[in-house]
Order: C-alpha cells, then sequence, then structure tokens
C-alpha cells in the first residue's frame, strides 16, 4: 500500500471515532487537521470546517497544508484572513508564510512579511529570520540575504544552510566554502543537508580534490549526518568523473535507502555504463526490498534511450512501470517516449504515442518529444499535423521541436509553411541557437532558396560549425562547389573550429561538382593536416566522388583501404555508381557483399534487377527475382508530392486515390500529346499516350 493510501487509512479512522466522541476541544481535531495534510488539501479543508471552535494552531495547521501542497496564492488569502482575526503575529505563521514566498520566489513578498515581523516585535527570533533568508536566498537576492544573515542575533543550522544554498544555487562555491569555514570556527556544528549543498557544486574533474577535502569531513562528522551527505557524495564523486569512490561510499552505506540506490543508479547512467547501469537497476528490484520510484525508473529508461539497449529491453522496463503503478506520471512517460523516438523501427512510434496518449498531464517536454521522434523517423507528414496540434494547443514549442518542425518542412518542401515556422522561431527568440539556424538554412535550401538560406545563415551565431555545415550541404547540394571552397576557407580564417560534417559537407560539394582532384586531396589530408579522423561517412562520399566521375577502380580502392568493415551505405554507393556506369561485374561482387552486409534491404535487389534487364540478361533478371519473392521482399513505390496553396499533395506509383484524379489524368494526356511537337530533336518521334488504366 502507498504511505499516502495509508495516511488516508489511518486519519479517517481517527476521524470516525472523533465524530462519535462529540468532542469540541480543537486539539484533537487540530491533531486530525495534520493528519489529513498528508492525504492532500481538500481533506485538510473539510476537516478544518468540522472543527467546533479553531483556534490558532487549526489555522497554522491549515496554512502550513497550504504551502505544503503548494496553493501559494490560497496561503496568501488565508494569511490576511488570520492577520483580520489577529491570528498572523506568530513565529508559525510567519514561517509558513515565508516559506511559500520562497518557494513561489516572491521576494516583495518577503519584503512585506520583513516589515511584517518587525512591527510584531519578531524580527530577532530565529525561526522567521532564517525563513526571511531562505526567501531571499532562494530568489538570488545575496545582498538581502547577507543582510538579514548579518543582522542575526542567534544562528541555527537552518539559517547557516539557508545562506550557504543562497551562495551555492548563485554558482559561488568560493564564498559558501568560506561561509561552512567560518561556521565551523564559530562552533555551529554542520549537518547532512549543509554537506548535500556544498556538494551540489561539485561539477567536474577539478573539483576532485575539494571534493575530498569534504569527503574527509563527512568521515570526521560520521553517522551524525545519517544518509543525506553520503548519498550526495556518490553523485558528487560522479561528476568528479571518480565512479570508483561513488561505488566505494555505496558499498560502504549498512543500511541503503531508496536515495543511496538512485544516486549509484544515477551516476552509472550519467556516465553511459549501460550493461553496469541495468546490472544494478535487476539487483536494486531483486536485493534491496525498497520499491523503486521515478527517479529510479527515469535512470534506468535513459540508459536504454541514450546508449542503445535493445527494444526488448525497453519494452521490460515499460511492463515494469505498469506494475508499479507509475505509467501516468509525467517524467516516467515522458523518459518512455523519448526512448521509444530514438529506436530505429519507424513501429515504435506507436509505442511512443500510446505514453503519450497514457499521460495524466502532459507538459512542453512530452509534446515536444512526440514532435521530435516522428520528423526522426522521417515521419514528416505526421510531425505537421502534430506540430498544428501544439499550435492549437497553444504548447510552447523549444528549440528541438521548431527544429524538427522545419525539417519537416524539408522533407516535404513545403515552403509556405516552412516561412511560418521562421516566424515562430523569431516570435520564439531561438533564431540564433545553433539547431534552429541550421534547420532554418537546411529548410530554404531543401526548398531552392538559397537566398533565404543564406539570409537565415548571417543571422546564426557563427562561432560553431554547425550553420557553417548546413550552409555548405546547401550550397553542395546545388552544385556549387567554388562558394562551399570559399565557407571553408573563411572558416580557417576565422578559426572556427572544423568537425567531421564540415569534411562529409566539403567532399559531397567537390563529388556534385565533379571536382576530383580537390576531393581527393581533402580525403588525403583530412587527418594529417586538419586532425580530423576520418569516419564512415567521408569513405562513403569519397566512394561517391570516384564512382560519380566513373572512376571505379578507384572507388574501390578507397573501400579497401579502410581501416574498419564497410557499412551498407558504402557498398550501395559504389552499386549505383556500377549502374550508371554500367559495369555489371563489379556491381555483381558489391551486391554479394550487400546480401551479407543487409540482406532484406529492397533496394539492392531492384538495382541489380533493373542493370539486368538494362543490358538484356533476362534469366539473372529473373534469378534476383525470385530470391525477392522467397525473401518475401517488394519494391517500395516511391512517392511525389506537390505543394498547391499550403496544401500538400502525395501520389506514389499506381495511385488513384486523389479526389481529383479524373482532372489530373487529363491534363496529363494533354501534356503527352504536346510534349513531342515540342520536343527540337531530329530522331524518330515515338508516340506517347496513357491509357485509363494507367
Amino acid at each position: 500500500m502507498h504511505r499516502r493510501q495509508h495516511h488516508a487509512l489511518a486519519a479517517a479512522k481517527s476521524h470516525a471515532t472523533l465524530l462519535k466522541s462529540g468532542a469540541s476541544s480543537p486539539t484533537p481535531w487540530n491533531q486530525l487537521l495534520t493528519a489529513y495534510s498528508a492525504t492532500g488539501l481538500a481533506a485538510a479543508r473539510r476537516v478544518f470546517d468540522e472543527i467546533p471552535h479553531p483556534d490558532a494552531a487549526s489555522w497554522n495547521s491549515l496554512l502550513a497544508a497550504h504551502v505544503a501542497a503548494g496553493a501559494h496564492r490560497d496561503a496568501w488569502r488565508l494569511l490576511r484572513a488570520m492577520h483580520a482575526r489577529g491570528l498572523a503575529a506568530s513565529t508559525f505563521a510567519l514561517g509558513s508564510a515565508l516559506r511559500s514566498a520562497a518557494a513561489a520566489r516572491r521576494p516583495e513578498l518577503g519584503a512585506q512579511l520583513q516589515s511584517f515581523s518587525v512591527r510584531c516585535g519578531l524580527a530577532d527570533n530565529v525561526f522567521p529570520a532564517s525563513a526571511l533568508l531562505d526567501v531571499y536566498a532562494k530568489c538570488g537576492r545575496l545582498g538581502d540575504a547577507r543582510r538579514v544573515f548579518d543582522g542575526m542575533p542567534v544562528r541555527n543550522i537552518v539559517s547557516w544552510n539557508a545562506i550557504i544554498a543562497g551562495y551555492t544555487d548563485s554558482r559561488k562555491p568560493a564564498e559558501a566554502m568560506e561561509l561552512f569555514l567560518e561556521m565551523q570556527r564559530v562552533g555551529s556544528v554542520p549537518d547532512g543537508t549543509t554537506f548535500a549543498v556544498l556538494l551540489a557544486t561539485i561539477a567536474g574533474p577539478r573539483w576532485y580534490s575539494l571534493m575530498r577535502q569534504l569527503h574527509g569531513k563527512i568521515v570526521k562528522y560520521g553517522s551524525a549526518l545519517g544518509l543525506v551527505a553520503l548519498n550526495a557524495a556518490i553523485t558528487a564523486y560522479s561528476q568528479c568523473d571518480a565512479l570508483a569512490d561513488s561505488r566505494k561510499i555505496f558499498d560502504g552505506i549498512e543500511s541503503r535507502d531508496l536515495i543511496s540506490w538512485n544516486s549509484m543508479l544515477g551516476a552509472y547512467a550519467y556516465h553511459g555504463l549501460d550493461d553496469e547501469a541495468m546490472r544494478f537497476f535487476v539487483r536494486m528490484m531483486r536485493e534491496s526490498g525498497i520499491q523503486p520510484d521515478m527517479y529510479s525508473f527515469t535512470s534506468a529508461i535513459s540508459v536504454c534511450s541514450e546508449h542503445g539497449c535493445d527494444d526488448q529491453q525497453g519494452r521490460s522496463i515499460h511492463s515494469l512501470v505498469i506494475k508499479f503503478g507509475l505509467e501516468g506520471v509525467t517524467p516516467v512517460c515522458n523518459a518512455m517516449i523519448a526512448m521509444y523516438t530514438r529506436f530505429a523501427d519507424n513501429c515504435m512510434m506507436e509505442d511512443a504515442y500510446n505514453c503519450f496518449s497514457s499521460l495524466v498531464f502532459k507538459d512542453a517536454v512530452s509534446w515536444n518529444s512526440m514532435l521530435t521522434g516522428y520528423s526522426h523517423h522521417g515521419l514528416s507528414s505526421d510531425a505537421l499535423k502534430f506540430f498544428r496540434c501544439m499550435r492549437a494547443e497553444n504548447i510552447r514549442t523549444d528549440e528541438f521541436g521548431l527544429s524538427a518542425a522545419l525539417r519537416s518542412c524539408s522533407d516535404l518542401a513545403v515552403l509556405r509553411l516552412g516561412r511560418q515556422v521562421h516566424s515562430l522561431v523569431v516570435q520564439s527568440g531561438f533564431a540564433s541557437n545553433d539547431f534552429v539556424s541550421s534547420s532554418l538554412i537546411f529548410m530554404y535550401s531543401k526548398c531552392g532558396v538559397l537566398g533565404d538560406a543564406r539570409k537565415s545563415f548571417e543571422e546564426a551565431d557563427k562561432s560553431s560549425s554547425v550553420p557553417w555545415n548546413s550552409m555548405m550541404f546547401g550550397y553542395a547540394q546545388h552544385g556549387q562547389a567554388q562558394t562551399v571552397t570559399d565557407l571553408f576557407n573563411e572558416m580557417l580564417d576565422l578559426e572556427v573550429p572544423l568537425d567531421h560534417v564540415t569534411f562529409v559537407a566539403l567532399i559531397t560539394a567537390y563529388s556534385h561538382g565533379g571536382l576530383v582532384d580537390e576531393g581527393s586531396e581533402i580525403l588525403n589530408t583530412m587527418e594529417t593536416r586538419y586532425k580530423i579522423p576520418m569516419r564512415m561517412e567521408h569513405y562513403a562520399c569519397g566512394v561517391d566522388l570516384y564512382g560519380r566521375a566513373g572512376q571505379l577502380d578507384k572507388a574501390k580502392e578507397l573501400i579497401e583501404s579502410m581501416p574498419f568493415q564497410p557499412d551498407a551505405i558504402v557498398w550501395m554507393t559504389l552499386l549505383g555508381a556500377c549502374r550508371i556506369h554500367g559495369n555489371m561485374e563489379l556491381a555483381s561482387d558489391v551486391a554479394r557483399h550487400l546480401f551479407v552486409a543487409e540482406p532484406r534491404q529492397h533496394s539492392t535487389y531492384v538495382l541489380l534487377s533493373s542493370m539486368y534487364s538494362g543490358l538484356g540478361m533476362w534469366s539473372d533478371r529473373a534469378t534476383v527475382q525470385k530470391v525477392m519473392r522467397n525473401r518475401a521482399l517488394s519494391k517500395i513505390p516511391g512517392w511525389s508530392w506537390i505543394e498547391v496553396k499550403n496544401e500538400v499533395h502525395s501520389f506514389n506509383a499506381d495511385d488513384r486515390s486523389h479526389p481529383r484524379m479524373v482532372e489530373i489524368f487529363d491534363m496529363l494526356r494533354m501534356l503527352l500529346q504536346v510534349a513531342p511537337r515540342l520536343c527540337s530533336s531530329g530522331g524518330e518521334e515515338i508516340p506517347m499516350t496513357i491509357s485509363s488504366e494507367t
């Protein structure tokens, strides 16, 4: 039974007993009110209304319940009602109100409550003063926080922790450590929260020495700190890339709680150690006797999502999520959506959508993850439909969602919609974001509007290689190799960091422009001159470079020189070149490699079959088609589409589903009749007709 259900049952029994007894004293009712507060605000309100004679403690308990539930506006209204009854001038009420101001990040309310505390003579009381200090610290007003802290005649551990947390949250670790040392000098003993706050500043290997010192202090104070400090140390050592130290602390804890297990699991996930993380998750389920929570599952799911676990493992975790009743929890569902959208199989998008549909509360991350998933899987039409739904629901689209929408506009070449998304990008303030500006450049390039692509490039933040690479690809796809070279030289002059994508774009440009010598030079000098190791995609571009130029022997030599096994893309590129230049002998050899690497890739069989028929080798063509039938493979029909008045019309081979099909075929017949008369060639005119059965 969940803890909340247990509290509800216990409170209900006490409620029944109290109603039977007819007690009028507020004390037992106040106790019941506190018990119901743990089950929900509505129940607490009902009990308050039933108290025969509510006293100050009753009002304070109801105020605390509102603050705990995050109902801050209602809490402030309640405080005004208490003030009208003369009940607000107490340390308890003031402390609750200040906690609410801190949680809501309302420093101006904190200032009003500070003035009120002075009028009530509570300014020097350590409890409201510490709460006021926490308000200013959490709102980033460190000057005000420090003035309150320095003016306190008495400080407790809450005061010290609040001011130290203020400096750590403001990324001022040196000042936080200074306060920690001062705290020790005046004889105040730190607790687990003190160390948890300090350890949160640890970020990166350069903090390892400080981490060791803090760990020494934790050992010095020992069990008095409890598990809070040790659990925080597990995460902090992980942030320092000292995973072995994290594991030592975890193994040294005798009575581990859920946070201990989650901290260690999160450390494995953070470092991408997916096998260790999954083994640890299984061990947690079997040995700990502790029920995993949403943090446990989000860590395990992130391992599957980020580090390439198979879909079966992902489904297993999904079934555990359902078993533990966490399927409707937003962070868990968001993690599962991200996991399913990252799997290569398009069928997984249905599972992602099921997770999305099961959500009780869909936040912006939920929507944007689905949008990105549709785009990533090439389901561009679905992506844009989903994007329209997001706009209708007034969901804020983040930089990844906007980038996905633009990529889908690129895939479908829907320029008008792409321009509308561009307007939204400008309104959202993401125009200079690397991902978004890159997608804008790509979209305009794909739609053939290189001028607008260049404008987007000029408006982008050009300190990274991302927008440069996109612009180079745009020019490369349009055969403007010289412009690509100029951009590359400009990158060198401005000392923009080069990456492997830069050279893919450069070699692609030379390939499309037929500049074999220039492309060869880049292939030969990438590693030596520019210190960029060659990857699979560079070899594929090199094969395309030589293949387009008809230098098939050089393309084959390049493949043979590869330090790793060529993938299917490399072989498919060479096969395409063989088809263009009619080299049947080499094509057969390449096809054998492809049949091993990708036995179910229909394109290989189709290309080979087409080559055989082109050369009149009908028996070989029949053999290929027989193999396709035996393996239950078929040619996937090609699709064409056209945008008319902001509406995309799609067609595939033998498609007769369009509502204006009759008009379309009539126009085709007319064009085919007119076309031969417009030809200026001196060859024999070939009759061109189209039948109603086409």
